[in-house]
């Protein structure tokens, strides 16, 4: 089980681990906060890192604004991510109509595997990092198709009157059979039965598959994007 310290550092508050299951990469996360952590902030949690041994630093996701810390310490951008949001006004039936269910503990293990063989080393979802992935906002759910065995799943978040994809795969077996879609309609259905006002997804700039099916759906662009930054703590020292 990974091990997570928090770091208060004047008025920001600091995550600081392991990032996946990688045991030379950190992460460095803010909790959330109103307001981007100071540079100083970042380097007090660059520090808590290279103490604990890590030869990489990672962040999780952030906005432009949130960067300006990172940056100040010498990150680099990794990844840079689209940013899509949808109304959720109008929703399309599914080209493709497939049975869905809850996910449930024992369907955990198998999530995985579709989840490894679905992205690259670096994205892929541990044990922790999945049940991050549902517990992120106040209320979330899994879905997954109605095999014994699932093909795909979906982690679906809400925090007040938004809604976040947080996660989607789809075991490259059966990519292209519509169950990404069905999930993803799914997924925003239940978020504007639950009175949201806006769904919001991020996807890797390279993952064009993926960006395709969102816009498809009736996703948009919103704008300036998302990137992961990296420190490598041996080239900074």
């Amino acid at each position: 089980m990974r091990q997570y310290e928090h770091l208060q550092c004047g008025p920001d508050r600091l995550r600081v681990g392991p990032w996946r299951s990688d045991p030379e990469i950190g992460e460095l996360a803010a909790v959330v906060s109103t307001r981007p952590p100071r540079p100083e902030s970042i380097a007090a949690g660059v520090e808590a890192l290279t103490r604990r041994g890590y030869r990489h630093i990672v962040t999780n996701a952030l906005s432009p604004p949130a960067q300006a810390g990172y940056l100040a310490n010498g990150f680099q951008v990794q990844e840079r991510l689209h940013l899509l949001g949808h109304s959720l006004d109008h929703i399309p039936e599914p080209p493709v109509p497939h049975r869905l269910r809850r996910g449930r503990r024992r369907d955990r293990p198998r999530i995985l595997e579709v989840d490894a063989a679905a992205f690259d080393p670096f994205w892929q979802l541990d044990e922790v990092g999945l049940l991050d992935a549902i517990s992120a906002t106040p209320s979330s759910r899994l879905q997954v198709d109605a095999a014994a065995r699932p093909d795909a799943y979906a982690v679906t978040g809400r925090a007040g009157d938004r809604g976040y994809l947080q996660r989607l795969a789809v075991h490259p077996d059966v990519q292209g059979n519509g169950l990404g879609s069905a999930l993803v309609i799914d997924a925003l259905r239940w978020l504007r039965r639950r009175r949201c006002h806006l769904a919001m997804v991020n996807t890797q700039e390279i993952n064009t598959a993926a960006y395709a099916l969102y816009r498809a759906l009736g996703f948009t662009d919103l704008p300036d994007g998302l990137a992961v930054l990296r420190l490598d703590v041996d080239r900074a020292s």
